[in-house]
C-alpha cells in the first residue's frame, strides 16, 4: 500500500494540469514530489500527501473536535437523502469539493457514485489531515476561496455544502457546460438543537439562495425535508458538530449532554447552476 504521500505524488504527476499558482496565477508542472510554477513558486508535498496553497496564515475554530463527530453522524446516514440527490446530479469528471472539512461527503458520495478526479480543500489543517485517512482516490489541499490554486476551465462539478461561496474564482474554473452544486440550510434545519442553543432565534438563507440564482444559470433545485432518528451511539456527536454549539452556556450544554436529542430534522435547499 502506498505511503499518502506517495499517493499524493501520482495523483499530482498525473494532474499538474489542474492547478495553477496562487501567487502569479500561472501554470505549474509536477517535479520531484512538488508543484513549481513558471515563476519557481514551489509548493512541497506534506507527509500526509497534502498541498499548502495559503499564501497567509489564516485563523479558523473548525477543528478535529468538531469535524470527527460530523464525519461519524455522515457515515452513520444523517445525509443519506441529501447524498443520494447530489449524487443523481453530479456528472462524472474532475469534481471540486469546497471547504471539504473532513472529507466525509465526498468520501460517501464516491461510495454512491464513483468518480474519476476528486480535488478537495478547506482552510482547516485539521480537516485536510483527517480527509486524507478517507478510503478515496482523491487529491486535498489548504486554500483559499478567493484565490483558488487551479487552473481556468478544469472542473465539471464544483461542489459547495453548507460553506461560502466565491462566483467569480467558481466561474472561472469551471469547465464549458460545467455546474456548481449548492447546499444551503433551510429554516428548519436542525431546528431542535437551535430551539435549544438559541432559543426564539429565526433562521434564513434566502438571500444566500437568491444570490446563486442571480450568479448562476439554475438547472434544478429541490428543497429536501426529513426528520433522521439519531443512532444512539451517535447522539452525542449532534452536540459537537456544527458552529452551533459555540459561545453557548456550558449550563446548557450540559442539560442536552445528559439527556440528548434522539430525533433532528434536516431541511435543506440544494441548487445546481452553470
Amino acid at each position: 500500500m502506498l505511503k499518502k504521500i506517495d499517493r499524493g505524488a501520482a495523483f499530482l504527476a498525473k494532474h499538474a494540469e489542474l492547478f495553477w499558482c496562487p501567487n502569479c496565477q500561472s501554470k505549474m508542472h509536477y517535479q520531484s514530489k512538488s508543484l513549481v510554477c513558471q515563476n519557481g513558486h514551489r509548493f512541497d508535498l506534506a507527509k500526509k500527501g497534502t498541498l499548502y496553497f495559503l499564501t497567509h496564515q489564516v485563523k479558523t475554530e473548525y477543528d478535529a473536535a468538531m469535524f470527527e463527530p460530523r464525519g461519524r453522524l455522515i457515515k452513520a446516514g444523517m445525509y443519506q437523502p441529501v447524498l443520494e440527490q447530489l449524487a443523481e446530479w453530479i456528472v462524472p469528471g474532475n469534481l471540486l469539493d469546497v471547504g471539504c472539512g473532513e472529507g466525509s461527503f465526498l468520501a460517501e458520495l464516491n461510495r454512491l457514485k464513483k468518480n474519476p478526479v476528486n480535488v478537495g480543500f478547506d482552510i482547516s489543517k485539521a480537516g485536510i489531515y483527517l480527509a486524507t485517512n478517507q478510503p478515496i482516490d482523491a487529491f486535498w489541499c489548504m486554500a483559499d476561496l478567493t484565490n483558488l490554486p487551479f487552473a481556468p476551465a478544469s472542473f465539471e462539478t464544483i461542489l459547495n455544502i453548507f460553506t461560502p461561496s466565491h462566483y467569480q474564482e467558481f466561474k472561472r474554473v469551471l469547465k464549458p457546460g460545467g455546474s456548481v452544486i449548492k447546499v444551503v440550510p433551510q429554516s428548519g434545519y436542525l431546528k431542535e438543537l437551535r430551539e435549544v442553543y438559541h432559543p426564539g432565534q429565526n433562521y434564513s438563507n434566502q438571500a444566500v439562495i437568491e444570490r446563486f440564482k442571480s450568479e448562476l444559470h439554475v438547472q434544478a433545485q429541490t428543497r429536501v425535508t426529513y426528520e433522521y432518528e439519531i443512532p444512539a451511539e451517535n447522539r452525542l456527536d449532534l452536540l459537537e458538530m456544527s458552529p452551533l454549539e459555540w459561545q453557548v452556556d456550558p449550563a446548557v450544554k450540559a442539560r442536552l449532554q445528559a439527556d440528548p436529542l434522539k430525533k433532528i430534522t434536516i431541511d435543506l435547499e440544494i441548487l445546481k447552476g452553470n
